[in-house]
């Protein structure tokens, strides 16, 4: 057990130096939220392992049996009219005591106007990204459970056209008599097949996640604190509005933003924490917040909540509903809902 220990926080502490992050990957619509509840808890849940069949795209060692038959569907109405989704499944087969799921993950951009140089308008078209995901998830033993996605994306922007194959590799540490957990999920490895410009090939998302969950033995909640971008230190944003203007008075009109490596460190993390009220947990409430998307998304001299995220679900009969809002900027926030049941309930 000490070693498994050692071993896990000794990946945890793998960080390389690398330049900040955004923008400059392919298929990033992958990362996000895939339901209401994860929305609502900062937009990360790898750490839980429950019968959610939601939580496999983005970590596979949490499938489970429990999952056996479930489904679900989930819809984020986005920014800007942006909308995307997720729809998923799971089946347990005990020949091989292992649990499968499936999922398709689409994001629609919406219409726009097509020009020509010089304005004219020239028609319409629309753009959008799908992805499939197949996985598998087992519990080698008592405390360590394994899984594995495997994830073919399409994405049709206007006539440009990318395909790519990315998997997923994850292993989580289960301690059930303190409620705790401990997660390591390996994302987005793989790239594309065929570009969208010949000779130009793009980067994949990939990315390292590491979090610990803990439910506490007097109170019906459950926090978690999520470490992402485990392979990148330092993803502070080069902002040129923060840099010294070269006057005369020098740095006398920079803004100070505080310690530079307390604030790249925080941004890693991701704190969330959900309320399970009821014998049966049918009724929940959860927060969550982003430090790394509130400083990004935060503009100088305003407050605002960007990063926090709030929501709450309810099982009312067969059916579990799930609301979750997220709050990007001042601009304003997006909502994202849930259904999902499980087969079984209608089988007599």
């Amino acid at each position: 057990m000490k070693n498994q220990i050692l071993l896990f926080l000794f990946l945890f502490a793998a960080c390389f130096l690398n330049a900040q992050v955004g923008g400059d990957n392919v298929y990033e619509f992958v990362n996000l939220s895939s339901s209401a509840r994860i929305s609502a808890l900062g937009g990360n849940l790898i750490t839980v392992r429950d019968d959610d069949v939601n939580l496999a795209f983005d970590n596979p060692a949490v499938v489970n049996p429990a999952m056996h038959q479930a489904i679900a569907f989930s819809h984020n109405f986005f920014l800007s009219d942006i909308n995307h989704g997720y729809a998923a499944y799971a089946h347990y087969a005990p020949k091989w005591d292992l649990t499968l799921h499936g999922g398709i993950k689409y994001i629609s951009y919406g219409q726009f106007d097509r020009t020509d140089i010089f304005g004219n308008a020239d028609g319409s078209f629309k753009a959008g990204e799908y992805a499939l995901a197949l996985g598998v998830g087992r519990q080698l033993y008592e405390r360590l459970a394994v899984g594995a996605n495997l994830k073919f994306i399409s994405s049709q922007l206007e006539s440009y056209n990318s395909f790519g194959v990315m998997g997923d590799l994850a292993g989580m540490f289960l301690d059930t008599a303190s409620n705790f957990t401990a997660t390591l999920v390996f994302k987005n490895i793989g790239g594309q097949l065929s570009t969208y410009h010949d000779g130009l090939r793009e980067k994949a998302p990939f990315e390292i996640q590491a979090g610990i969950s803990k439910r506490l033995k007097y109170l019906p909640f459950r926090f978690s604190i999520i470490f992402h971008n485990v392979q990148r230190w330092n993803i502070l944003y080069d902002d040129p509005n923060q840099e010294d203007s070269g006057g005369i008075f020098g740095d006398l009109g920079t803004q100070d933003s505080g310690n530079p490596w307390v604030d790249n460190l925080f941004r890693h993390f991701i704190f969330n924490g959900e309320f399970l009220f009821g014998k049966k947990e049918n009724f929940r409430v959860r927060l969550g917040y982003n430090h790394f998307r509130h400083k990004e998304m935060t503009v100088n001299n305003f407050r605002s909540l960007a990063g926090f995220s709030f929501g709450a679900g309810i099982k009312i009969n067969r059916f579990r509903l799930d609301y979750g809002r997220e709050i990007w900027h001042i601009a304003g926030g997006v909502n994202h809902i849930s259904i999902s049941t499980n087969i079984k309930e209608f089988v007599r």
